[in-house]
């Protein structure tokens, strides 16, 4: 018997640079299609989403943030690489402490073991680009 569909509670964070929003870019190959989502994950038991904002961004970059402020909670139901997926998705604005970060193109990340890499996309870029924002319930605190 296969693993039961469950509902994921997730915390993403927007992190801004002027317009811009960092965002990690990926390809659905089953639909042909890119995405971008900001960064962030999961939330272990036990833990509120908003320290589970902060532990992702310090997993994912090793950087910290601060002025994490819940921007709203979105439901997310999709299909990625054609598998359904149902997630419960805490949003969070916060900012870098190392301020200097914000003039790099791009941060090198890290999850588990798999590297990839953050950039900044502003609005039209997540709009009309070959990566499009997700969830798209994200537009409405841009």
């Amino acid at each position: 018997m296969g693993k039961k569909a469950r509902i994921r509670p997730i915390s993403i964070c927007l992190l801004r640079r002027g317009e811009e929003i960092l965002v990690h870019e990926s390809y659905d190959s089953v639909k042909e299609r890119g995405f971008a989502r900001p960064l962030g994950g999961g939330i272990d038991f036990g833990e509120t989403s908003a320290d589970a904002a902060i532990r992702e961004i310090k997993e994912e970059l090793g950087v910290d943030i601060t002025g994490v402020v819940l921007l709203g909670i979105v439901e997310n139901i999709f299909v990625y690489e054609g598998a359904p997926g149902h997630e419960i998705v805490f949003v969070y604005d916060g900012r870098f402490v190392d301020e200097s970060l914000y003039e790099q193109e791009s941060l090198m990340a890290m999850e588990g073991k798999r590297q990839f890499e953050a950039v900044w996309r502003s609005p039209s870029a997540l709009r009309t680009g070959p990566h499009r924002l997700v969830p798209e319930q994200l537009w409405d605190f841009l």
